[in-house]
């Protein structure tokens, strides 16, 4: 049997937890936002309909600094923010820029290429995905997925798998 390795060096790295409610959601939420490799991640987010996955995305903006509302893109397709970079690891630029992505309403993987999106993702900065398997094998490999289940007493099983060394030192 192989073992799947990242970039060719290291074993996939799969971790699995449970958010018992809303609280742990926050909480992991605030502790990846800590993780320097943040500013440079892209994460696909994976799960049903009311998973949790966009509560989860604006428990993470909020502990990376965005102020006011955090709107779903689920009609706009994406939401962008800009920071200022604290610290984190998003190369050396002063800002750091978020884009917040949900596929959810594409009917066709090609609509991620006819939005323009190729450039977003070839540039710096934090990606988060909903719905990804929407846009095909248009994205580019994800540092991370997160696919998050919701049990009947409302709790989350968490499946957390890294492709990347980013998506490594994220769970380091």
């Amino acid at each position: 049997m192989t073992v799947p390795l990242i970039a060719g060096r290291h074993p996939l790295i799969v971790k699995n937890m449970a958010w018992p409610d809303e609280a742990a959601t926050e909480s992991f939420a605030q502790a990846l936002a800590r993780r320097p490799a943040i500013g440079r991640a892209l994460i696909e987010l994976q799960g049903d309909l009311g998973a949790g996955k966009t509560t989860f995305v604006r428990h993470l903006l909020k502990s990376l600094g965005v102020q006011g509302r955090i709107k779903s893109p689920t009609y706009a397709v994406v939401e962008p923010y800009t920071l200022p970079a604290s610290g984190l690891d998003s190369g050396h630029n002063l800002e750091l820029s978020i884009w917040h992505f949900d596929f959810y309403r594409f009917n066709d993987p090609h609509e991620w290429e006819e939005a323009g999106f190729r450039d977003i993702f070839a540039s710096p900065g934090l990606k988060l995905v909903e719905w990804p398997e929407k846009a095909g094998d248009h994205l580019p490999r994800p540092d991370l997925v997160m696919a998050i289940e919701l049990r009947p007493d409302e709790s989350r099983c968490i499946t957390l798998t890294a492709y990347t060394p980013t998506g490594a030192e994220l769970l380091a």
